[in-house]
Protein backbone atom coordinates (compact mmCIF):
# COMPACT_ATOMS: atom_id res chain seq x y z
CA UNK A 1 0.00 0.00 0.00
CA UNK A 2 2.92 2.28 0.64
CA UNK A 3 4.15 1.83 -2.91
CA UNK A 4 0.71 2.55 -4.31
CA UNK A 5 0.35 5.70 -2.25
CA UNK A 6 3.71 7.01 -3.35
CA UNK A 7 3.07 6.35 -7.00
CA UNK A 8 -0.34 8.00 -6.78
CA UNK A 9 1.13 11.07 -5.09
CA UNK A 10 3.87 11.25 -7.67
CA UNK A 11 1.29 11.00 -10.40
CA UNK A 12 -0.66 13.92 -8.98
CA UNK A 13 2.50 15.95 -8.62
CA UNK A 14 3.43 15.33 -12.25
CA UNK A 15 -0.02 16.21 -13.50
CA UNK A 16 -0.07 19.72 -12.07
CA UNK A 17 2.81 21.14 -14.16
CA UNK A 18 1.35 19.60 -17.32
CA UNK A 19 -1.99 21.21 -16.59
CA UNK A 20 -0.23 24.49 -15.94
CA UNK A 21 1.40 24.34 -19.36
CA UNK A 22 -1.84 23.56 -21.17
CA UNK A 23 -4.03 25.94 -19.22
CA UNK A 24 -1.90 28.83 -17.90
CA UNK A 25 -4.14 29.81 -15.02
CA UNK A 26 -2.51 27.67 -12.33
CA UNK A 27 -0.39 29.75 -9.99
CA UNK A 28 0.95 28.79 -6.59
CA UNK A 29 1.34 32.43 -5.64
CA UNK A 30 -0.67 34.59 -3.28
CA UNK A 31 -3.82 35.24 -5.37
CA UNK A 32 -5.25 32.13 -7.06
CA UNK A 33 -8.19 34.34 -8.08
CA UNK A 34 -7.90 36.26 -10.35
CA UNK A 35 -4.44 34.72 -10.77
CA UNK A 36 -1.09 35.82 -12.06
CA UNK A 37 -1.98 36.25 -15.72
CA UNK A 38 -5.27 38.11 -15.39
CA UNK A 39 -4.00 40.15 -12.45
CA UNK A 40 -0.66 40.97 -14.06
CA UNK A 41 -2.19 41.98 -17.39
CA UNK A 42 -4.70 44.13 -15.51
CA UNK A 43 -1.97 45.93 -13.55
CA UNK A 44 -0.07 46.71 -16.76
CA UNK A 45 -2.85 47.39 -19.27
CA UNK A 46 -5.53 49.16 -17.22
CA UNK A 47 -3.42 52.17 -16.14
CA UNK A 48 -2.20 52.57 -19.72
CA UNK A 49 -5.76 52.57 -21.07
CA UNK A 50 -6.79 55.15 -18.47
CA UNK A 51 -3.80 57.26 -19.48
CA UNK A 52 -4.74 57.06 -23.15
CA UNK A 53 -8.28 58.12 -22.31
CA UNK A 54 -7.12 61.11 -20.28
CA UNK A 55 -4.50 62.30 -22.78
CA UNK A 56 -6.85 62.15 -25.77
CA UNK A 57 -9.17 64.62 -24.00
CA UNK A 58 -6.34 67.05 -23.38
CA UNK A 59 -7.10 69.36 -26.37
CA UNK A 60 -10.67 70.01 -25.23
CA UNK A 61 -11.91 72.11 -22.27
CA UNK A 62 -12.89 70.00 -19.29
CA UNK A 63 -16.49 71.14 -18.60
CA UNK A 64 -19.37 69.05 -19.93
CA UNK A 65 -20.74 71.52 -22.56
CA UNK A 66 -17.31 71.65 -24.20
CA UNK A 67 -16.99 67.86 -23.96
CA UNK A 68 -20.30 67.45 -25.76
CA UNK A 69 -19.28 69.98 -28.39
CA UNK A 70 -15.99 68.12 -28.87
CA UNK A 71 -17.97 64.91 -29.39
CA UNK A 72 -19.90 66.51 -32.27
CA UNK A 73 -16.88 68.22 -33.82
CA UNK A 74 -14.29 65.46 -33.22
CA UNK A 75 -16.27 62.25 -32.77
CA UNK A 76 -13.41 59.82 -33.43
CA UNK A 77 -10.84 60.97 -30.84
CA UNK A 78 -13.52 61.63 -28.21
CA UNK A 79 -15.07 58.18 -28.71
CA UNK A 80 -11.67 56.51 -28.39
CA UNK A 81 -10.86 58.60 -25.32
CA UNK A 82 -14.01 57.71 -23.41
CA UNK A 83 -13.92 54.10 -24.62
CA UNK A 84 -10.33 53.62 -23.48
CA UNK A 85 -11.09 55.19 -20.11
CA UNK A 86 -14.14 52.97 -19.58
CA UNK A 87 -12.21 49.86 -20.62
CA UNK A 88 -9.35 50.73 -18.28
CA UNK A 89 -11.80 51.26 -15.43
CA UNK A 90 -13.39 47.84 -15.86
CA UNK A 91 -10.07 46.08 -16.49
CA UNK A 92 -8.50 47.49 -13.33
CA UNK A 93 -10.43 45.38 -10.80
CA UNK A 94 -8.33 42.17 -11.10
CA UNK A 95 -5.16 44.20 -10.56
CA UNK A 96 -6.65 45.79 -7.45
CA UNK A 97 -7.51 42.31 -6.16
CA UNK A 98 -3.91 41.17 -6.57
CA UNK A 99 -2.62 44.36 -4.95
CA UNK A 100 -4.99 43.97 -1.99
CA UNK A 101 -3.93 40.36 -1.45
CA UNK A 102 -0.27 41.37 -1.33
CA UNK A 103 -1.01 44.20 1.06
CA UNK A 104 -3.04 41.82 3.22
CA UNK A 105 0.04 39.79 4.13
CA UNK A 106 1.13 42.53 6.55
CA UNK A 107 -1.74 45.01 6.67
CA UNK A 108 -5.04 43.11 6.39
CA UNK A 109 -7.21 46.03 7.48
CA UNK A 110 -5.88 48.37 4.81
CA UNK A 111 -6.14 45.59 2.23
CA UNK A 112 -9.77 44.90 3.09
CA UNK A 113 -11.12 48.43 3.26
CA UNK A 114 -8.86 49.90 0.61
CA UNK A 115 -9.63 47.09 -1.82
CA UNK A 116 -13.38 47.18 -1.20
CA UNK A 117 -13.64 50.96 -1.51
CA UNK A 118 -11.43 51.13 -4.60
CA UNK A 119 -13.44 48.43 -6.42
CA UNK A 120 -16.71 50.13 -5.45
CA UNK A 121 -15.24 53.31 -6.90
CA UNK A 122 -14.64 51.48 -10.18
CA UNK A 123 -18.33 50.51 -10.23
CA UNK A 124 -19.28 54.16 -9.81
CA UNK A 125 -16.96 55.25 -12.63
CA UNK A 126 -18.49 52.57 -14.87
CA UNK A 127 -21.92 54.01 -14.13
CA UNK A 128 -20.63 57.46 -15.07
CA UNK A 129 -19.33 56.00 -18.34
CA UNK A 130 -22.84 54.79 -19.15
CA UNK A 131 -24.25 58.26 -18.56
CA UNK A 132 -21.49 59.70 -20.75
CA UNK A 133 -22.50 57.33 -23.54
CA UNK A 134 -26.15 58.37 -23.33
CA UNK A 135 -25.22 62.07 -23.37
CA UNK A 136 -23.05 61.54 -26.44
CA UNK A 137 -25.90 59.79 -28.23
CA UNK A 138 -28.11 62.81 -27.52
CA UNK A 139 -25.39 65.13 -28.83
CA UNK A 140 -25.04 63.07 -32.02
CA UNK A 141 -28.78 63.11 -32.73
CA UNK A 142 -30.04 66.39 -31.25
CA UNK A 143 -26.93 68.55 -31.17
CA UNK A 144 -24.46 69.53 -28.46
CA UNK A 145 -26.58 72.40 -27.11
CA UNK A 146 -29.67 70.25 -26.56
CA UNK A 147 -27.57 67.56 -24.92
CA UNK A 148 -25.88 70.13 -22.67
CA UNK A 149 -29.28 71.46 -21.55
CA UNK A 150 -30.44 67.96 -20.72
CA UNK A 151 -27.27 67.18 -18.74
CA UNK A 152 -27.50 70.50 -16.88
CA UNK A 153 -31.15 69.86 -15.96
CA UNK A 154 -30.48 66.34 -14.68
CA UNK A 155 -26.95 66.65 -13.28
CA UNK A 156 -28.04 66.64 -9.63
CA UNK A 157 -30.55 63.82 -9.98
CA UNK A 158 -30.16 61.20 -7.27
CA UNK A 159 -28.82 57.77 -8.10
CA UNK A 160 -27.58 54.98 -5.88
CA UNK A 161 -23.99 55.38 -7.05
CA UNK A 162 -23.82 58.87 -5.57
CA UNK A 163 -23.00 57.19 -2.27
CA UNK A 164 -19.80 55.79 -3.80
CA UNK A 165 -18.20 59.11 -4.70
CA UNK A 166 -16.22 59.09 -1.45
CA UNK A 167 -15.16 55.50 -2.16
CA UNK A 168 -13.66 56.60 -5.49
CA UNK A 169 -11.17 58.79 -3.65
CA UNK A 170 -10.80 57.09 -0.28
CA UNK A 171 -9.99 53.62 -1.58
CA UNK A 172 -6.82 54.78 -3.30
CA UNK A 173 -5.58 56.59 -0.20
CA UNK A 174 -6.09 53.55 2.02
CA UNK A 175 -4.48 51.21 -0.52
CA UNK A 176 -1.49 53.54 -0.87
CA UNK A 177 -0.96 53.69 2.89
CA UNK A 178 -1.34 49.92 3.17
CA UNK A 179 1.02 49.26 0.26
CA UNK A 180 3.68 51.39 1.92
CA UNK A 181 3.19 49.79 5.36
CA UNK A 182 3.22 46.29 3.88
CA UNK A 183 6.31 47.11 1.78
CA UNK A 184 4.51 46.22 -1.43
CA UNK A 185 5.40 49.67 -2.79
CA UNK A 186 8.17 52.04 -1.82
CA UNK A 187 7.38 55.53 -0.54
CA UNK A 188 7.58 57.19 -3.97
CA UNK A 189 5.33 54.68 -5.72
CA UNK A 190 2.93 54.60 -2.75
CA UNK A 191 2.64 58.39 -2.98
CA UNK A 192 2.07 58.03 -6.73
CA UNK A 193 -0.73 55.55 -6.05
CA UNK A 194 -2.31 57.97 -3.58
CA UNK A 195 -2.30 60.64 -6.30
CA UNK A 196 -4.92 58.57 -8.15
CA UNK A 197 -7.46 59.95 -5.68
CA UNK A 198 -7.10 63.30 -7.47
CA UNK A 199 -8.59 61.94 -10.71
CA UNK A 200 -11.80 63.94 -11.32
CA UNK A 201 -15.01 62.00 -10.87
CA UNK A 202 -18.49 62.34 -12.30
CA UNK A 203 -20.14 62.68 -15.70
CA UNK A 204 -18.39 64.06 -18.79
CA UNK A 205 -15.16 65.00 -17.06
CA UNK A 206 -12.46 66.31 -19.33
CA UNK A 207 -8.74 66.41 -18.65
CA UNK A 208 -7.19 68.74 -16.08
CA UNK A 209 -3.59 68.94 -14.81
CA UNK A 210 -4.72 66.81 -11.84
CA UNK A 211 -6.00 64.17 -14.26
CA UNK A 212 -2.57 63.86 -15.87
CA UNK A 213 -0.84 63.68 -12.48
CA UNK A 214 -3.30 61.05 -11.26
CA UNK A 215 -2.97 58.67 -14.20
CA UNK A 216 0.80 59.16 -14.31
CA UNK A 217 0.91 58.19 -10.64
CA UNK A 218 -1.26 55.15 -11.30
CA UNK A 219 1.04 54.01 -14.10
CA UNK A 220 4.15 54.55 -11.97
CA UNK A 221 2.67 52.59 -9.08
CA UNK A 222 0.99 49.66 -10.84
CA UNK A 223 2.71 48.94 -14.16
CA UNK A 224 6.03 47.83 -12.59
CA UNK A 225 4.08 45.75 -10.07
CA UNK A 226 2.22 44.11 -12.95
CA UNK A 227 5.50 43.20 -14.63
CA UNK A 228 6.70 41.67 -11.35
CA UNK A 229 3.49 39.65 -11.00
CA UNK A 230 3.74 38.34 -14.57
CA UNK A 231 7.33 37.24 -13.95
CA UNK A 232 6.45 35.49 -10.69
CA UNK A 233 6.41 32.01 -12.15
CA UNK A 234 7.09 30.05 -15.33
CA UNK A 235 6.20 31.60 -18.66
CA UNK A 236 3.84 29.67 -20.97
CA UNK A 237 5.24 28.19 -24.17
CA UNK A 238 4.83 29.86 -27.53
CA UNK A 239 2.12 27.44 -28.66
CA UNK A 240 0.13 28.02 -25.46
CA UNK A 241 0.46 31.80 -25.81
CA UNK A 242 -0.71 31.74 -29.43
CA UNK A 243 -3.56 29.36 -28.61
CA UNK A 244 -4.90 31.46 -25.75
CA UNK A 245 -4.41 34.71 -27.63
CA UNK A 246 -6.58 33.27 -30.41
CA UNK A 247 -9.18 31.99 -27.95
CA UNK A 248 -9.42 35.34 -26.15
CA UNK A 249 -9.66 37.24 -29.46
CA UNK A 250 -12.41 34.99 -30.81
CA UNK A 251 -14.36 35.17 -27.54
CA UNK A 252 -14.12 38.97 -27.46
CA UNK A 253 -15.31 39.24 -31.06
CA UNK A 254 -18.24 36.90 -30.40
CA UNK A 255 -19.18 38.76 -27.22
CA UNK A 256 -19.10 42.04 -29.13
CA UNK A 257 -21.28 40.73 -31.94
CA UNK A 258 -23.78 39.16 -29.54
CA UNK A 259 -23.85 42.33 -27.47
CA UNK A 260 -24.48 44.45 -30.56
CA UNK A 261 -27.37 42.19 -31.48
CA UNK A 262 -29.03 42.98 -28.15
Amino acid sequence: MTTTTRSTSAGHGAAAPAKGRLLPVVWNGDAPFPGRWVGGVSLVAAPVLLGVGVLLRLPYPSFFPEQLAARVEHPGPVAVSYGAFAAGTVLLWPGLAVLAVRIGRRSPGAALWGGVLAVLGLFARTFHAGVDHLAFQLADRQGAEAAARFVADTYGAFHIFSALNVAIMGGWLILAAGAWRARVLGPVRALALAATAALPLGVLKGTTPLSVVAVAGLCLALVPLGVTVLRDGPAPGRATTLCWSLVVTVVLVLMTLIGRAG
